[in-house]
């Protein structure tokens, strides 16, 4: 509240004992998922991302340093980027819903499937590099997949993090900087995720994401 305008006294002390209900309102989903096999798939991986990285030369978007393949994984990759694909694909299936005619359809089976037309590259970061605040226009999931976590796992301050800023945009800056709201993660503008290898992380295209050094 304002403390410069209120329209009703509350006294404290009368609702002592008593829980307020709190609802996380326009909640962003965040997706993880660890891939069973993903050691023996990330081998495989692994090889293919070191062959093409040698025959081709860095692509330039939101890469600060290091390499970045064509979006065309899926068609270099081989057997390994088809499977990691064809993984994406089923768990956007599993976490989206169709309207079609006011009622709603889990996409399972039993039920239509989105026809999606997915995409992927291969992104190799090493020390120092990092990628640079964006977005995925024109797709409605979009998702970054560890081959290899570079120890980051094991060691937190490597650093690495693929960070989620806020998309209330200024909101939590309007306020005195010690308060915060007493729910998960609060109003804190970004949130970090720490690589690790053979996990898959979803998360809607329109969410700004960037990779810190």
């Amino acid at each position: 509240m304002d403390s410069a305008s209120s329209s009703a006294a509350v006294a404290v002390g009368s609702i002592s004992g008593l829980d307020p209900e709190i609802v996380a309102l326009f909640a962003t989903p965040l997706i993880f998922f660890d891939i069973p096999d993903a050691p023996s798939l990330n081998v495989e991986l692994r090889r293919v991302i070191s062959w093409r990285e040698k025959g081709q030369a860095s692509m330039l978007h939101s890469n600060q340093g290091g390499w970045q393949s064509s979006p065309d994984m899926d068609r270099w990759g081989g057997a390994p980027a088809i499977k990691l694909l064809a993984i994406g694909r089923n768990i956007a299936n599993r976490v989206t819903r169709v309207r079609r005619n006011g009622q709603e359809h889990a996409l399972s089976p039993g039920h239509p499937v989105v026809p999606w037309k997915g995409g992927m590259w291969a992104n190799v970061n090493r020390s120092g590099h990092a990628n640079e605040l964006h977005w995925h226009r024109g797709t409605y999931w979009a998702g970054v997949y560890y081959v290899d976590d570079g120890g980051i796992d094991a060691d937190a301050s490597l650093g690495g993090e693929l960070e989620f800023v806020d998309p209330r945009g200024p909101v939590p800056t309007m306020f005195p900087p010690e308060l915060d709201v007493a729910l998960s993660g609060g109003l804190s503008p970004k949130h970090r995720v720490s690589p690790k290898a053979g996990r898959l992380v979803m998360f809607p295209a329109w969410l700004m994401h960037q990779v810190r050094p």
